[in-house]
């Protein structure tokens, strides 16, 4: 639980749930979403996964480490008009075995047409085409089989995580009956209807929503106050990034203080990981090696 003067005003428990691995880059949710996709190949016979991602995508990286570990290729179509490998993403990604191809943003936005997506599949029959993110209905069932309801004080009223794809909250939902909420880290107005088609309507559904108020000016954009936010938490050993996990934990805090988390609440925070994300803010000189120490618990390389 986090012992925070906030949470103590308002009378509110937060419980923050991380998962860590060997390799940090499948921490988090990557691993779960990933799960099934790897699975899935394996059974096809395929010979690797092929997928979407930025040039600072901690999907991509999950994927490359992923197919490494399991002996499987792995290649990515990178949002960006020329592959920098000095990017630290790209250049684990590279280490990793990842065949990397750049992609305009106009074509990359063609990324879930039908058409186009049976063009890549022709072009690479012997590896499974993973979607970004891993949201699909494998990604939501790896993550279903996460149980974030259950805290040491007893059953939390109401489960939160950052989303970006909506494959994540899909599966959280389709596993739990107390609330979620997913609060959204990009400007997409089509997110609701995007998590709604990967939750299972066999069972009851619970309580759900995605806060579409706190994606700021968008994806990957932050101000000074949340980066403070972030370090703040630093010092009480909870460590995040302003992308994902930050961004959605500050807007939890300013939902508690707003009274629309009612006092009383016990509350259930999904980590997904990404903190590899910091070395690409340092990387663009978005923050400094002060902040990339300090969020991270490391040092600069």
């Amino acid at each position: 639980m986090l012992s925070d003067p906030t949470m103590s005003e308002y009378k509110v428990q937060l419980w923050i749930c991380q998962l860590e691995t060997t390799i940090a880059e499948i921490s988090g949710n990557k691993w779960l979403k990933l799960k099934y996709h790897l699975a899935q190949a394996r059974a096809l016979n395929k010979a690797g996964i092929v997928t979407f991602g930025g040039a600072f995508s901690n999907h991509l990286c999950a994927v490359a480490a992923s197919c490494k570990l399991l002996g499987l290729q792995s290649l990515a179509y990178v949002r960006t008009e020329a592959l920098d490998l000095n990017n630290p993403t790209l250049a684990f990604c590279r280490q990793m075995g990842m065949q990397l191809q750049a992609i305009d943003r106009a074509t990359y936005r063609r990324r879930a047409d039908s058409d186009f997506l049976q063009q890549l599949q022709t072009l690479h029959p012997h590896l499974l085409l993973v979607p970004e993110g891993g949201s699909s209905e494998h990604g939501a069932q790896g993550v279903a089989e996460l149980d974030l309801a259950t805290t040491p004080a007893g059953p939390a009223d109401m489960i939160v995580c950052a989303t970006a794809s909506g494959g994540t909250l899909a599966g959280i939902i389709n596993r739990h009956h107390c609330s979620v909420l997913g609060i959204a880290v990009v400007k997409d107005i089509s997110l609701p209807h995007k998590v709604q088609q990967l939750i299972n309507t066999e069972r009851p559904i619970p309580n759900w929503q995605v806060n579409l108020d706190y994606a700021g000016k968008g994806y990957g954009r932050f101000d000074a106050e949340l980066l403070q936010f972030c370090g703040t938490m630093a010092l009480q050993n909870v460590y995040v990034e302003p992308v994902y996990t930050g961004k959605a934990l500050a807007a939890l805090f300013d939902l508690v203080k707003s009274g629309a988390v009612p006092a009383g609440s016990r509350l259930s925070f999904f980590h997904t990981g990404g903190l590899q994300g910091l070395k690409g803010l340092y990387y663009r000189g978005l923050i400094t090696a002060t902040d990339l120490a300090l969020l991270s618990g490391s040092t600069v390389d």
